[in-house]
């Protein structure tokens, strides 16, 4: 999914004339570190894209997403990998995050890569086979993803405890549901739901979240009981809302909590199917101890530096949890190996919306100027439009248009690119919008942003009997109207092309 969402998005995104071009940031990063050796360079942001031409991005970034797509589609769908399949997933997807900018500055992009990596040792060196005989999981590669999944519910609780005041207060969920990045239809029900069950949301997440992280160090009964409530848990966050892959992708380390004789029912037992091959191998294995393979004893030996490194690379994770000004989704180190995370350390109290707005008319400021909507793929526009279920997908410009409305646009100087492209009907910035105002007639003259404040319309109410799903007020203006011309300057300074209008 991450691969998809890369080949659909990163050329608009960050491609040769995308909204904050990587080429951009490559030359100002080769620039800032011009006294350094080309490998110091690469090891502070290793990327493929230093061992290509930038000439042509879109063709480098494009490659790698699909090259990601077809090793990952491979592995999904015959179930076969070995080390050297997931290790260079682990280091194309690297390759992408460590130049995406914004766009990759989401805690998920991160676990993912951790996840990945650990990843690389629960398989073969290079062998393909979906039962290796001579691959027993590692113990260290198994409480590697037990470290993990503790991390990210453990610092979750603690960034929420430590953070907005509502999560002790018990009142955080009397909002979330509503001023969350992108809801979703369920949202839109649960968050009219009584008050009293708000509040058995909010501790059952504390329960999950600070206590039942220690199930883990408690025995086999309780790490099964772990996994299965934190999988229970990320279920129903899916459901909830549309949080990308993160939830789905949580749930995999907790897969790491149960052990074969857990998991056995969920496979047939037939003669010659993967169960009984199992337990024919475990009665030919016995308690004898196989014979040193060569591919045994290096996997053994990366598997001991796998622990090696994790200690290491723990230190300052543990240092945040324990520190009372804890950092959330962070990484300590360029490969992002071992991460620090957190989710909602602080709620939001009231929704609001950019509203980008375009208008034919030669004078923007006219009375009579008529101001047409652009509405994206997911984040709330038209009143009317039911909320979108997308995940495990993720629109990445709907997310950081919801971090935009709290801030200013000069924070987000890439909003006054997109302006830029919509005033000349950029192809590729418009496919990344659900609806184009103007796609049959000639691009828009003026293009501003509006700021709404949003709600949820009450069920059975007047809004809501008129197919309404939301009820907007405007706040105020949030960029002026804007042309081409004006910006012509504001993009020569930034090293962005300038769009040419059709």
């Amino acid at each position: 999914v991450a691969f998809l969402v890369a080949f659909h998005q990163n050329k608009q995104l960050i491609g040769d004339r995308g909204l904050l071009p990587c080429r951009v940031l490559l030359k100002n990063f080769r620039q800032y570190f011009q006294d350094k050796t080309s490998w110091e360079v690469f090891s502070y942001m290793p990327t493929i894209l230093w061992l290509t031409d930038w000439s042509d991005t879109n063709s480098t970034l494009d490659s790698l997403a699909l090259l990601g797509l077809g090793i990952s589609s491979f592995v999904l769908i015959t179930g076969c990998a070995n080390m050297l399949l997931m290790a260079a997933l682990w280091g194309l997807y690297m390759s992408l995050v460590n130049v995406g900018h914004v766009w990759y500055s989401f805690g998920w992009e991160s676990q993912l890569l951790e996840t990945g990596f650990l990843g690389i040792f629960l398989c073969p060196l290079w062998t393909l086979s979906r039962l290796p005989q001579h691959t027993p999981t590692s113990r260290i590669v198994l409480w590697g993803f037990r470290w993990l999944i503790f991390r990210i519910m453990f610092g979750a609780g603690l960034i929420k405890i430590r953070g907005d005041r509502c999560w002790r207060d018990l009142t955080c969920m009397d909002f979330h549901y509503e001023t969350q990045p992108v809801p979703n239809p369920v949202s839109y029900y649960l968050h009219h739901s009584p008050w009293w069950f708000h509040r058995f949301e909010i501790l059952s997440t504390h329960f999950i979240e600070l206590l039942v992280p220690f199930f883990l160090f408690l025995g086999r009964r309780a790490c099964i009981i772990h996994g299965a409530l934190q999988i229970l848990f990320q279920a129903i966050l899916i459901v909830s809302g549309n949080l990308s892959f993160l939830n789905w992708l949580t749930m995999v380390p907790s897969l790491a909590c149960f052990d074969d004789a857990t998991l056995g029912f969920l496979f047939p037992s037939g003669p010659g199917s993967l169960k009984d091959r199992v337990l024919q191998m475990q009665r030919e294995i016995g308690g004898a101890r196989p014979k040193p393979r060569f591919g045994s004893v290096v996997r053994r030996a990366a598997n001991v530096s796998l622990g090696i490194l994790l200690a290491w690379l723990s230190v300052p994770v543990v240092l945040n949890l324990l520190s009372p000004i804890q950092v959330m989704n962070t990484h300590f180190n360029s490969l992002h190996i071992v991460n620090t995370y957190g989710a909602f350390g602080s709620i939001t109290k009231e929704r609001t919306e950019v509203i980008l707005q375009g208008t034919a008319s030669p004078n923007a400021s006219a009375p009579d100027a008529v101001w047409e909507d652009y509405e994206f793929k997911c984040k709330p526009g038209d009143p009317s439009r039911r909320p979108c279920l997308i995940s495990p997908y993720h629109y990445r410009l709907d997310w950081l248009m919801w971090f935009a409305s709290f801030q200013t646009y000069e924070h987000n100087d890439w909003i006054l690119h997109l302006a830029g492209k919509l005033l000349a009907s950029d192809a590729e910035a418009l496919s990344l919008l659900a609806h184009n105002p103007f796609a049959s007639r000639p691009p828009p003259r003026w293009v501003r942003g509006e700021h709404y404040r949003y709600k949820f319309s009450r069920p059975g109410g007047r809004h809501a009997a008129e197919g309404k799903w939301w009820v907007r007020k405007r706040i105020g203006a949030y960029f002026p109207p804007l042309s081409l011309e004006e910006l012509r300057p504001y993009f020569r300074d930034r090293g962005w092309p300038l769009p040419q209008p059709l």
